[in-house]
């Protein structure tokens, strides 16, 4: 009797054991490596645009096809490593950012900022003003999914008129006795202003988004994973 009950003892630890196991390797398995995080990060870079050209830097849809279609462009124009190209090499530099479900064509006649030539039969990439506030972003969670990744991103801008002005100053032969320690200004997408970094501080604008998370704006990007490439699917308001 002893025996039997020593052996249903071992036999429990070890199911208890197999269970603590595969736990510990679906928590191992749902982890994401800095490989993976690094990434995530260029990706979005790829196609977090500028505010004042596409309305918003990244903009919210239920599915890639659905994006408007100047924030689609940009992002293409954004990428490319010419600025004179044929119709075929716009598609294909879409395909290559967004994934084999874009099904979205490029406009035969051109865009706002993508000009056709009939003679020469190309597209041509006209360049555009941008403002002194650098539109940015902080990966907040990453979690993993069947498809992909589900990434909150936190939105924010870095502000460098300062920076301009004391520029101008030395310039204009102003004396300017902080011109050494010009700041940034960090802004949420309301123009808010939440902090400021110092060149010479060792704080980033970074750190001040962390500590004010509640004060920005948060989207939830969608991934699916195809192979080594990653592409957006989705892109949502927190709730």
């Amino acid at each position: 009797m002893r025996k039997m009950i020593v052996a249903i003892i071992i036999l429990l630890i070890i199911f208890v054991g197999m269970i603590i196991y595969r736990n510990m390797a679906i928590s191992s398995n749902n982890q994401v490596s800095v490989q993976e995080i690094e990434q995530i990060q260029t990706y979005i870079t790829k196609i977090y645009m500028w505010k004042e050209v596409t309305a918003e830097a990244l903009p919210t849809f239920e599915n890639i096809n659905e994006a408007s279609d100047m924030w689609t462009w940009e992002v293409v124009k954004k990428n490319l490593e010419d600025y004179e190209l044929s119709y075929e090499q716009i598609q294909e530099k879409a395909k290559e950012l967004f994934g084999p479900d874009f099904t979205k064509e490029f406009p035969r006649e051109g865009t706002e900022n993508f000009t056709y030539d009939e003679e020469t039969d190309k597209y041509y990439a006209t360049g555009m003003g941008l403002d002194q506030e650098e539109d940015c972003f902080l990966l907040n969670q990453i979690n993993k999914t069947d498809a992909g990744y589900e990434v909150e991103i936190v939105e924010y801008l870095e502000d460098y008129s300062q920076e301009n002005i004391e520029n101008l100053d030395i310039e204009e032969g102003v004396e300017n006795t902080s011109m050494q320690n010009f700041q940034i200004i960090i802004r949420n997408l309301n123009d808010e202003e939440i902090g400021k970094v110092e060149e010479n501080q060792e704080s980033s604008s970074q750190d001040i988004v962390k500590n004010n998370l509640d004060k920005f704006t948060k989207k939830i990007v969608t991934l699916k994973k195809e192979g080594d490439n990653i592409y957006v699917q989705k892109v949502s308001n927190e709730v």
